[in-house]
């Protein structure tokens, strides 16, 4: 008699001769999409970098603009026993006002044309581009303050007053007294991109 022949294991079943073969590596033919998202974002990471510098950048053209456009705060001086006493040539005047205001207008036009700039580019969303903008329109408004402010007048109001003589009008320095109005063009970039993706970003696709 022969002994019963015993069927060979499933091709499915594991056996202890089988040899693993370790996952193919990132990007090699045949690999898998746990990767998909990594070079996506390190993608968007990098874009956002360029973004934040160009915005930021436009605040040279921003401060330029403010220093020519910003009105002029006449001052006026006198001496008085010896003293150099410094007042506004026209204490009801709104040019101080008007400063901060211009320096608001042109932050939110900014703002404006640039998130149409940065969307018209990349036609979508998202937080790292949300973030550049905010950030690139918040260091823009910084440097064009301190842009403006180097460009303006003396800011030496007394030594100003001494060179130009007792009763001469001379310009104020070029300051910002609303804080406020640096977050104009920060506020509006991110309000417009995010209303602009709204409206014309790509859709998400609908489930059958």
């Amino acid at each position: 008699m022969t002994a019963p022949l015993t069927p060979p294991p499933p091709p499915h079943e594991n056996s202890p001769h089988q040899v693993w073969q370790a996952p193919p590596p990132a990007g090699a033919p045949g690999a898998g999409t746990y990767e998909q998202d990594g070079p996506g974002m390190k993608t968007e990471l990098r874009e956002a970098a360029v973004i934040t510098v160009a915005v930021a950048l436009g605040g040279v053209l921003l401060g330029l603009l403010w220093w020519w456009l910003a009105p002029h705060v006449p001052l006026i001086a006198d001496e008085v026993d010896k003293n150099w006493v410094v007042y506004l040539k026209d204490s009801e005047g709104e040019q101080a006002v008007g400063v901060d205001g211009t320096f608001t207008l042109l932050g939110l036009a900014f703002g404006l044309v640039s998130a149409v700039v940065v969307f018209l580019l990349r036609r979508r969303g998202g937080v790292p581009l949300a973030v550049a903008l905010g950030l690139g329109g918040l260091l823009g408004s910084l440097l064009a303050w301190r842009l403006g402010v180097w460009l303006g007048p003396e800011s030496n109001v007394l030594a100003h007053a001494q060179a130009v003589g007792k009763g001469v009008t001379f310009s104020a320095p070029l300051k910002l007294s609303a804080k406020g109005a640096l977050l104009a063009w920060p506020l509006t970039g991110l309000l417009v991109h995010l209303g602009l993706t709204a409206l014309f970003g790509p859709r998400d696709p609908e489930l059958p």
